[in-house]
């Protein structure tokens, strides 16, 4: 299993890696990236959880975090938490825009990551209990073992590698 570094392409959307440049701006909280490359970042991204996943990137890393991007609009991100832990498993994380809920889009995109790692590779992500669409989007996935739950109490949710 290896991730390339191109961005991954479904039906709908493209999910390419950050840049230095997206990460600068998501950390600084700005609205858009300083080279425009993705297209426009909606009004509502970078969301907290974006900013919190810039704290996970690392120059040429093809398990980081990427963009959710539909047309020229970014909507989100997804990505791995580092490359496979000790055990062999990914921990994956997901988010989009208020506006972009109820389209599937999450659901593309995290098949999309699924697809490019296979069927092999153990893949766990951590949902609040209460959050029932990300629940049913881990559900669609393949996401079928629950694992207990973290320290702040999300469901440890795991798609088990054939």
């Amino acid at each position: 299993m290896t991730l390339d570094l191109t961005p991954l392409r479904t039906e709908r959307l493209v999910l390419p890696l950050w840049t230095a440049a997206d990460v600068a701006a998501i950390r600084l909280g700005r609205r858009t990236p300083d080279d425009g490359a993705l297209g426009e970042w909606h009004p509502e991204f970078p969301r907290r959880d974006d900013q919190d996943a810039s704290t996970l990137w690392h120059d040429g890393d093809p398990y980081g975090p990427r963009s959710i991007v539909r047309g020229v609009t970014v909507l989100g991100s997804i990505g791995f938490f580092g490359p496979p832990d000790e055990a062999g498993e990914l921990e994956v994380g997901y988010g989009l825009v208020r506006d972009a809920w109820g389209w599937g889009f999450a659901t593309e995109s995290l098949r999309a990551m699924l697809d490019a790692i296979g069927p092999e590779v153990t893949v766990r992500a951590s949902i609040e209990p209460e959050n029932k669409a990300s629940l049913r989007v881990a559900a669609k996935c393949g996401f079928t073992q629950l694992r207990g739950a973290t320290p702040d109490g999300e469901l440890v949710m795991v798609r088990a590698g054939a």
